[in-house]
């Protein structure tokens, strides 16, 4: 079995740098000069800089501006972080133990870095906080959902984990709050078939065999709203949102279904009000049965002019 190779570069900000191979042959005499054709969302200018800075390194250390140019070599770096915008709550661990951790995660603040979120993200702020730079997640929430995700700490369980997730071994609940109406009949079973295209920002459910299955039970309601509890028994992407928009009672908060609405990254207001309440399992490792509960609330049930507002910043709280 190949080993594989540790990068000579230390993590930054909870991030491991990137890693280039360079191609068996080309035309290039310096290493410059493919990587100003290799990048070409990264001006020259900066390439040149990065290498001026020592800021690009192979095996044997750091690489110049006239370091030749080697087939078949590594090189690390690390990339420019974009600007972002800084999500104000903190997110919490419930658990932890020697192989995971249970995070209870904010509103707004995303599980992994992806386009314009590195930083503010679950797995980078446990990572630098906590000192645990190979720390990993078994599964994902949506940046706008808030609650409990599972981060293996582990390395050579980390499969262990994240087989559990996929082979939907998991028992999940969630709570939503969404408009009550006495005419939709409460418990009910929904199944519909959802795709999601690749560069399109929203899902939808088309005709076909159904690929997504969810339970939504009413938990209580008053003032025209509802609190609803939602057992998905399977794991499409934005799954409960359109299941609900389906049903005619979308989720407070919700940008997207049934109408998309931009809204700008720095806007905390009206959080989408869909919280990941339950985690539960039988531990792959232990074989001991599992249960995790948030201890988030959805303030839209509690306060809905405060929701509007924006939530608080206590954690624990909606946020």
């Amino acid at each position: 079995m190949r080993r594989k190779l540790r990068p000579p570069l230390p993590p930054r900000h909870g991030l491991d740098p990137a890693r280039l191979k360079m191609p068996a042959e080309g035309p290039w005499t310096t290493l410059r000069e493919h990587l100003v054709e290799r990048l070409p969302r990264v001006a020259p200018e900066r390439i040149e800089e990065m290498l001026r800075e020592e800021r690009i390194v192979g095996l044997d250390g750091p690489l110049g501006v006239d370091s030749p140019f080697v087939p078949d070599s590594f090189i690390w770096f690390h990339r420019d972080l974009p600007d972002e915008v800084e999500v104000p709550f903190e997110v919490s661990v419930l658990h932890r133990d020697e192989h995971f951790l249970i995070a209870d995660k904010p509103h707004f603040l995303a599980t992994i870095p992806r386009g314009r979120h590195i930083l503010q993200t679950a797995l980078v702020r446990l990572r630098r906080d906590l000192d645990l730079p190979r720390l990993t997640p078994a599964h994902r929430l949506d940046r706008v959902t808030a609650g409990l995700i599972l981060f293996v700490i582990t390395r050579e369980v980390r499969g262990k984990y994240q087989t559990m997730f996929r082979d939907r071994l998991v028992h999940k609940e969630y709570e939503a709050i969404a408009r009550h109406d006495p005419a939709v009949a409460m418990p009910r079973e929904i199944s519909s078939r959802i795709v999601k295209e690749r560069g399109v920002i929203a899902a939808q459910e088309i005709d076909g065999p159904p690929n997504a299955e969810t339970r939504v039970e009413l938990i209580e309601h008053r003032d025209g709203l509802g609190r609803y509890r939602l057992i998905p028994a399977t794991g499409r992407t934005h799954q409960l949102r359109l299941h609900m928009s389906g049903l005619g009672l979308p989720i407070l908060g919700d940008d997207f279904y049934p109408e998309l609405t931009e809204t700008p990254l720095d806007d905390f207001t009206e959080p989408l009000q869909l919280l990941a309440k339950v985690l539960e399992f039988t531990d792959p490792v232990t074989g001991e049965r599992r249960r995790f509960e948030s201890r988030r609330t959805l303030q839209a049930w509690t306060d809905l002019d405060a929701w509007r507002r924006g939530p608080s910043l206590v954690s624990g709280e909606d946020g």
